[in-house]
């Protein structure tokens, strides 16, 4: 088989590595060094070549190297090209990671005690217990259902909302947009795990952050375009929202002069919420690229139709 990857420089070559070892007759080529493009397989990109079937005439599959597949242009891309976002534990781990230590510091309010040390002031607040605080997890997907784990062992009241309905041990779930308003009236930290398509596409906005209890707290590590920037730090400012962490947005990165850098109850990270890992990834592409060889459905296959 032969698979060209088309992303970080850096992080192809330890891709090499690994497939040398792995799986010794893969043709495993680092763009722009294609090859013979007739000849290519598989492609493993965050961004494919316009033109890629002409560029890859034999191409079977087109693999996401990140969680996300909306950044592809589908009208670009064959009806029949199999899409495939990576689905894989290291990327899981990192995301159950950030999330678990952003909802721990909203809850134990660490943005206000760091601005309280920035003004040298010494001050405790009444720490509310895990059981009375409610969490509430937008997507339910892999990463959606793994992210509420610790949350449930810490004792935390957790809750979820998805398109379509789900069951979760432990869970309460809302399914589907009359629900939706039921859900986020009872989520203390809302926390955004949502795909990008047209229907979540701002859906980060006043009307939802009017809808949270007021004091409530967003972590959003979705897709930066589902996030009003203006309509947060309306929320913010007014304390309808008490705290925010960032850590994708649109664009990236943010000019020098956007507010989000300076605002006392926002921490903002450069989208390093969850990244690839290597060694798990190339062992999920290669199961997947056996999947597809047998016939058998692929983890992770888009569906077009619901733009995830």
């Amino acid at each position: 088989m032969n698979i060209v990857y088309k992303s970080d420089p850096a992080r192809g070559r330890k891709w090499a590595e690994l497939l040398a070892e792995l799986a010794p007759d893969a043709d495993f080529r680092q763009w722009p060094d294609i090859g013979d493009p007739a000849t290519v397989d598989y492609l493993v990109a965050w961004q494919p070549p316009a033109d890629i079937l002409q560029q890859f005439p034999r191409l079977k599959v087109l693999f996401s190297v990140g969680a996300g597949a909306d950044q592809f242009d589908y009208q670009q891309l064959p009806a029949e090209l199999p899409v495939v976002r990576m689905v894989e534990q290291g990327l899981i781990n990192g995301m159950v990671e950030y999330v678990t230590f952003a909802v721990l510091g909203l809850h134990r309010d660490m943005p206000r005690y760091l601005q309280q040390q920035r003004e040298q002031r010494w001050q405790a607040h009444p720490m509310l217990p895990a059981s009375r605080r409610r969490i509430g997890v937008m997507g339910l997907g892999s990463l959606g259902e793994a992210v509420l784990k610790p949350f449930l062992a810490l004792g935390f009241d957790c809750g979820g909302w998805s398109r379509t309905p789900r069951q979760i041990d432990g869970v309460r779930c809302w399914a589907g947009n009359d629900q939706l308003g039921e859900f986020l009236a009872r989520s203390d930290i809302l926390i955004c795990l949502l795909p990008l398509t047209d229907s979540t596409r701002g859906i980060l906005n006043a009307d939802c952050f009017n809808q949270l209890p007021p004091g409530a707290a967003l972590v959003q590590v979705g897709r930066g375009a589902q996030l009003n920037h203006d309509d947060l730090l309306q929320a913010l400012d007014s304390q309808q929202l008490s705290g925010a962490v960032v850590d994708v947005t649109d664009p990236e990165p943010l000019p020098a002069e956007h507010p989000f850098w300076r605002h006392p109850a926002l921490w903002l990270t450069p989208h390093i919420a969850s990244q690839t890992v290597p060694e798990t990834a190339v062992a999920a592409l290669l199961a997947n690229i056996r999947r597809f060889e047998a016939g058998e459905p692929m983890i992770g296959l888009i569906d077009r139709q619901k733009g995830y």
